[in-house]
């Protein structure tokens, strides 16, 4: 049983990181094709239309590959997680549905008119339909996360005698008090990518000595938005994303922390390893009480440790830890290089800056890793419970599915994706190969 439910755990695991590859750039690109369409409309500047053009070029790929890797986890709810469907269908059935409604109706209607409508509709039409893909794939995405913070905050719901719940109150569910900052982070983090993707695309194109104009201004909009949106990262979306996951589970904090000792004025671990059979972390650089301040506003307040909880009850430390610290490493390099970037923009001397265009280039893998690693704190870090405190992981699997189909379908699924990784690449790279039109 425990290895069926250890094959269960993996292949969600890689089909669903795989698939968020792919919504990452469509919520977080979706904002600058709406405010190119409008800055467009609003000036008449074609250099406006012709950056939304291009972008929303890339952002079709990306959807196409988001639908086609996202509909196994929809099969697996059912196949490897019956038993947690069963328990939450209610709620699943109410917000899955309408995510489908947005992404697939709103977000690719609003596609296909911004995509062929050009010479077909008025421009304020055309223009405004790049504000509908927007509003398609963040609306979307709000019903995803509300799915996911009921799954770490269960609201809205009564329990039946046969053991299964009944939702009581829909609006509960979205409104959800764990959701509104959780999903606040979530597209804060995809913008920050997108942002990062443009300055990546705009750097390659000066260094190449290519599309001047478009270059220069994909990096300045980069800029910009960079420096905002890795700040609004830190505070208050990740501030305030931390303190629910203080309000509803503390055990999260101190496993993200490595405290396993309760604390009155804790530390915070800037660096350390972990060590779980000790209860201790190795060579620690510490803060001291400053943990105690960013959970509870105080110096002197105490934190829970690890070691107020049953053991059975730990989520897995080391990479629970690690992916928190990775996450908040990479999002401080990021403040600093957008800020180096706003300086230079500044100065004008950004883009001419060679070191800096690279820099920007190559960081284009990093926003993606931040973004995984951060579900990767959120979903681990919840473990033992599939639903917190309701439904634990091993209860909720399939009883029927034995291992070695398990098994047999994640290794067909790593080769698929292996072949639409290629082809996302092959096209991609096509794209931003060919370039935007000229003005």
């Amino acid at each position: 049983m425990k290895t069926a439910v250890f094959a269960h755990r993996i292949q969600f695991a890689l089909t669903v990181m795989f698939h968020y590859l792919f919504p990452i750039l469509t919520m977080g690109l979706g904002f600058f094709i709406a405010l190119f369409s409008v800055l467009h409309l609003i000036t008449g500047d074609r250099r406006y239309m012709n950056a939304a053009k291009f972008w929303v070029r890339i952002f079709a790929v990306n959807f196409a590959l988001g639908v086609v890797t996202g509909i196994p986890l929809e099969f697996e709810f059912g196949t490897n997680w019956s038993r947690m469907s069963a328990l939450g269908g209610g709620v699943f059935g109410q917000t899955l549905p309408l995510e489908g409604v947005y992404a697939f109706f709103l977000e690719s209607g609003f596609l296909g008119l911004f995509l062929f409508g050009e010479n077909r509709v008025k421009r304020w039409v055309h223009c405004m339909s790049g504000v509908g893909v927007s509003a398609g794939s963040l609306l979307s995405g709000y019903f995803i996360v509300a799915t996911n913070a009921w799954m770490q905050h269960p609201v809205g719901y009564s329990l039946e005698p046969s053991g299964g719940i009944r939702l009581q109150s829909f609006w509960a569910v979205l409104l959800n008090p764990f959701a509104g900052w959780q999903y606040a982070h979530v597209i804060n983090g995809a913008l920050l990518a997108a942002a990062f993707v443009m300055g990546g695309v705009g750097a390659f194109y000066i260094l190449s000595g290519r599309h001047t104009n478009f270059a220069r201004l994909s990096v300045k909009v980069a800029v910009v938005a960079g420096v905002i949106l890795s700040l609004t990262q830190l505070f208050p979306t990740g501030d305030m994303n931390s303190r629910d996951v203080v309000r509803y589970q503390p055990l999260k904090l101190a496993t993200m922390e490595g405290l396993f000792e309760t604390e009155k004025g804790a530390p915070i671990a800037i660096i350390g390893m972990p060590d779980t059979p000790h209860q201790r972390l190795i060579d620690p650089v510490y803060v001291p009480e400053f943990l105690s301040f960013l959970a509870y506003g105080n110096l002197r307040a105490t934190v829970e440790g690890l070691n107020s909880y049953p053991k059975d009850l730990w989520p897995p430390v080391e990479l629970t830890y690690y992916t928190y610290h990775i996450m908040a490493g990479l999002g401080t390099i990021f403040i600093a290089q957008m800020l180096v970037g706003l300086f230079l923009l500044l100065w004008g001397k950004v883009y001419s800056t060679r070191w800096f265009l690279w820099s920007l280039m190559l960081a284009i893998p990093f926003p993606y890793i931040a973004n995984e690693a951060g579900w990767v704190v959120t979903e681990v870090g919840r473990q033992p419970w599939v639903v917190y405190g309701l439904l634990k992981t091993a209860a909720g699997t399939s009883a029927n599915v034995a291992a070695g189909e398990t098994v047999f379908t994640t290794l067909g699924f790593a080769g698929l994706y292996l072949l639409l990784g290629l082809l996302f690449c092959f096209l991609v790279g096509r794209i931003i190969w060919n370039g935007p039109e000229e003005v």
